[in-house]
């Protein structure tokens, strides 16, 4: 994720606060020191680095901790409260019609991130429409017809048209029934005459509602002089911030927000059409600091029930009624697949995404999903009877069902295991209330708060 090194270094030194009730000069700048160095080693504009620092320092030797709090949890809270004033407030995007233009250098990852728009506002029950006007790279017109296609949302193109402008005419009586439309532009290696005055064309024409700036999250302090000099063409309302599942450092993105006296609006977080998120600064920052993000989560898990296979008639609800059988477990990995990467979601979860995550070796969450995958190809070699009542498993199935699958008997005996301690799970949730559940959310919050000591207790679905 996006200046991760900043999330696991600053804990690090934040644990080294722990027992302690006051702060002296001292350890502020050791939380000074290492906020510096992972902001600059993430590209981040250096005066932005310097105004962010000299806040928390002042702050953080001004002020007085409440009554009963640590002083780890009130530096950790002055430095959320800091970051998220840093990376300011997201994009306005009401939900109802509009048209909007997307810029950009090519490789951004504009058309890409059109589809992904598109479907994102189609789950808000909207309907979008994609123009693909980019007439001068090769491919472009194939790739946005594809994207969109996998996003089940409308699109426009016309590959034997050179005049960008003529198709977003023809592209705009087309999408007459759409509600939102999303212009997709060309792009150049660097921003030219010749782009500029492309985009003042197709701006002049559709007229947009906001002008969003698709920047790579790689491109590091270089955004700050394209952020400046596509604002001053067109205009900059807000930033998509794209490839942020990669090594991408991500800071200068906050420079070219800060240089356009823009917003976020959108974080490109993969490859697929679905791997993106409205950006939402108090979370943003509560991931990145091992606090967890439960709205993004509870989103994640909405989206994911929503396609969990073949049998619609599947309800998640149904398991917490009576027995948990493996086709239950199934769907729940199913879903988990649907949420996206395992290490975002755990990012999400209050009090594991931190500390938590950054103890687990490297390969941890390659070697979950290398579970996920054997215990699907075994359940494919298991009897109805089998499925509903995993309990008749004993050696001779056992052995049966690994000369099916192909895999080992011991690996069988894991997913029993875990579909028996899910089991356990299941039941201590049976019966629970609304207030009970609302109570058990609220622990979780404050928890993740801590900054990541207190975590879920437990371990993650399928891990090691």
């Amino acid at each position: 994720m996006v200046l991760d090194n900043l999330g696991s270094s600053l804990r690090g030194t934040l644990d080294q606060l722990q027992g302690k009730s006051r702060l002296d000069e001292e350890d502020v700048d050791a939380v000074v020191k290492e906020i510096q160095r992972s902001l600059i080693g993430a590209d981040v504009d250096i005066s932005l680095v310097q105004d962010l620092s000299d806040s928390i320092r002042q702050r953080a030797l001004d002020e007085e901790p409440p009554a009963g709090t640590t002083a780890r949890d009130h530096v950790l809270k002055i430095v959320y409260e800091e970051m998220v004033a840093l990376v300011g407030d997201s994009t306005e995007l009401p939900l109802e019609s509009q048209t909007i233009l997307l810029a950009g250098l090519q490789g951004s990852g504009k058309t890409t991130s059109a589809a992904k728009m598109a479907w994102w506002f189609s789950t808000k029950g909207l309907r979008p429409a994609v123009i693909q006007t980019d007439t001068f790279r090769p491919g472009a017109y194939e790739q946005s017809k594809q994207m969109c296609e996998r996003a089940e949302v409308d699109f426009y193109g016309d590959p034997d048209e050179e005049d960008p402008v003529e198709i977003v005419r023809k592209g705009f009586e087309e999408t007459q029934e759409a509600d939102i439309r999303i212009v997709d532009t060309s792009g150049r290696s660097g921003l030219n005459e010749e782009l500029i005055e492309e985009l003042k064309e197709i701006e002049g024409f559709a007229t947009p509602d906001r002008n969003l700036l698709v920047l790579d999250a790689a491109i590091g302090q270089g955004a700050k002089d394209q952020a400046r000099a596509f604002g001053d063409a067109v205009g900059i309302d807000g930033v998509v911030i794209t490839k942020l599942d990669g090594t991408a450092k991500g800071g200068g993105a906050l420079a070219a927000v800060n240089e356009t006296d823009s917003t976020i609006a959108f974080l490109g977080t993969g490859e697929t059409v679905q791997d993106i998120e409205r950006f939402e600064p108090n979370g943003f920052i509560s991931r990145l600091l091992g606090m967890g993000d439960l709205k993004q989560l509870a989103e994640r898990v909405e989206r994911a029930m929503q396609g969990t296979g073949e049998d619609d008639d599947w309800d998640p609800e149904d398991m917490m009624q009576g027995n948990f059988t493996l086709h239950d477990m199934r769907k729940q990995m199913q879903a988990m697949n649907n949420m996206g990467p395992l290490e975002q979601v755990m990012d999400m979860i209050p009090g594991f995404g931190g500390g938590l995550m950054d103890q687990l070796p490297d390969d941890a969450m390659d070697v979950t999903k290398s579970r996920m995958l054997d215990f699907e190809v075994i359940m494919d070699s298991m009897t109805e009877e089998e499925l509903e009542n995993p309990r008749v498993v004993g050696a001779e199935r056992t052995e049966r069902i690994a000369r099916g699958s192909g895999k080992s008997e011991e690996r069988i005996s894991e997913l029993l295991e875990q579909h028996r301690m899910m089991e356990r799970m299941i039941k201590q949730f049976q019966g629970m209330g609304d207030g009970d559940m609302q109570r058990m959310m609220k622990r979780m919050e404050q928890q993740g708060g801590g900054g990541g000591s207190g975590g879920m207790g437990g371990m993650p679905p399928f891990g090691d």
